[in-house]
């Protein structure tokens, strides 16, 4: 099986996520994308009373896709989310050919040596890296490429939004319906969540 995993907070899913996958699918030919909502990232505050909410709009989000699964991997454990531990799990449950791959913002792979037991995980993986800034330059990331890191670049073009921009529009009552999905936005509507 080849297997791509996208992992975050998804706090909350937008189109951009669906569209950062469905491309991933196809330029790489994955039989599977599967989307792992973190309980705790250890590197982002985050309401931990969250967790059930963005799990559920994740799998209202991919529900009429085929090709995209959700695990409850790291939502089921009610702790910190430890990419390691993640992909350690996934390599007992799955068949998997080769490497696990792993879809990642430059915005956060560019921190991937504060991650934990990054030394262990960096064979473990290969990642598909995303623009997340249009003040992009690839020999920035040239030390990881020479400390064993194996990933390359998506030719995906970046697209400016994010979770927190989606947060703060929700807030103001700012509709942004070109990036927000119909049933999460119900989701999130229903549930008074982010005013």
């Amino acid at each position: 099986m080849r297997l791509c995993v996208f992992q975050g907070t998804f706090n909350p899913i937008h189109k951009i996520h669906l569209e950062v996958a469905s491309f991933a699918k196809k330029h790489y030919d994955f039989d599977s994308i599967l989307f792992i909502p973190a309980y705790i990232p250890p590197h982002k505050k985050i309401d931990k009373n969250l967790a059930k909410h963005r799990y559920n709009m994740v799998k209202l989000a991919i529900s009429n896709i085929s090709y995209f699964d959700i695990s409850d991997i790291e939502y089921k454990n009610e702790t910190n989310s430890y990419t390691y531990n993640t992909i350690t799990e996934l390599y007992k449950k799955y068949d998997i050919e080769g490497k696990i791959n792993f879809l990642i913002g430059t915005d956060a792979f560019i921190k991937i040596e504060s991650w934990y037991k990054t030394e262990q995980l960096k064979d473990l993986v290969h990642f598909i890296v995303f623009k997340r800034t249009t003040q992009f330059d690839e020999h920035d990331f040239d030390r990881l490429k020479e400390k064993g890191y194996d990933f390359e670049f998506s030719p995906m073009e970046y697209t400016d939004i994010s979770s927190t921009k989606l947060r703060n529009n929700i807030k103001q009552g700012i509709s942004i319906n070109n990036m927000e999905i119909p049933t999460v936005k119900e989701y999130i509507k229903q549930n008074g969540l982010y005013l």
